[in-house]
C-alpha cells in the first residue's frame, strides 16, 4: 500500500547548527536505505514559508503499523510529526506507470474533489467519466500525468502530474472533462526536488 506523509520538522530552540547538520546527514543517508529497500518511493518539498521545515514522501509500507516502524527508524522523527494520508488504487492509474518523472519539467500534487449535481441522470455520469478515464490516459501518454491515486472519502483523488511551468498545470487541469462540466474542483500544489529524492539518485 502507498502513503502520502507530510513531515514537518520543529528543531528545538538552542540547538547547536553542528547537531542540526549530523541529523541532516544520517537522516539522508536512512533515506537511501529506506529507497533501496523500497519503503521511500518519492520524497519532495512543497511551498515553504520563511524558516519552515517541511517535505512531502511518498512510501509504500504493507500497513499502517509496517509505516510507522518505518517513519520512526528516520533520524528526523525525533524532531518531526507526521501527517500520514492512506492511498488507494485508483481506476484511472494508468497501467505501466510509475512514480519516477520522466524528465526534468517541474511536478505537481493535485487533489481533485468531485461533486455531481443532485438529480444527474446516471448516463450522463457513465458517459462524462468514460471521457474523464480517457482523457487521463491520454495526459499519461504524453508524459504529464506519472501517477492517480483515490483518497479517503467519497469522490476525492489525488494525482502526480509533470508540466513546463504553472500555467501549463492549468490549462492542463481546466481542459479536464469533469472541469468542462464544473463537476471538479481541484487544488494544485507545486512541488520541488528534495536533495533525497531516490528519483535523483536514479537519474
Amino acid at each position: 500500500m502507498e502513503y502520502l506523509v507530510t513531515m514537518t520538522t520543529h528543531v528545538p530552540d538552542g540547538t547547536s547548527e553542528a547537531a542540526v547538520q549530523d541529523i541532516r546527514a544520517r537522516e539522508a543517508a536512512h533515506s537511501r536505505e529506506l529507497a533501496a529497500q523500497g519503503n521511500l518511493l518519492r520524497l519532495w518539498r512543497p511551498p515553504l514559508q520563511p524558516g519552515e521545515w517541511r517535505s512531502l514522501g511518498l512510501f509504500a509500507a504493507g500497513d499502517g503499523d509496517e509505516l510507522e516502524k518505518v517513519l520512526a527508524s528516520m533520524p528526523l522523527r525525533v524532531w518531526r510529526t507526521d501527517e500520514v494520508t492512506p492511498l488507494s488504487p485508483h481506476p484511472n492509474d494508468s497501467a505501466g506507470q510509475t512514480e519516477k518523472p520522466r524528465s526534468v519539467a517541474p511536478e505537481f500534487l493535485t487533489t481533485f474533489t468531485i461533486a455531481v449535481p443532485a438529480g444527474t441522470p446516471r448516463e450522463t455520469v457513465d458517459a462524462a467519466q468514460a471521457r474523464e478515464a480517457a482523457s487521463a490516459r491520454e495526459q499519461a501518454g504524453q508524459g504529464h500525468l506519472l501517477r492517480l491515486w483515490a483518497l479517503p472519502g467519497q469522490r476525492r483523488a489525488l494525482g502526480l502530474w509533470q508540466a513546463a511551468d504553472s500555467a501549463e498545470i492549468q490549462a492542463i487541469m481546466v481542459s479536464l472533462p469533469l472541469s468542462l462540466l464544473g463537476w471538479m474542483d481541484v487544488q494544485t500544489t507545486p512541488l520541488t526536488p528534495h536533495p533525497s529524492d531516490p528519483a535523483l539518485a536514479d537519474s
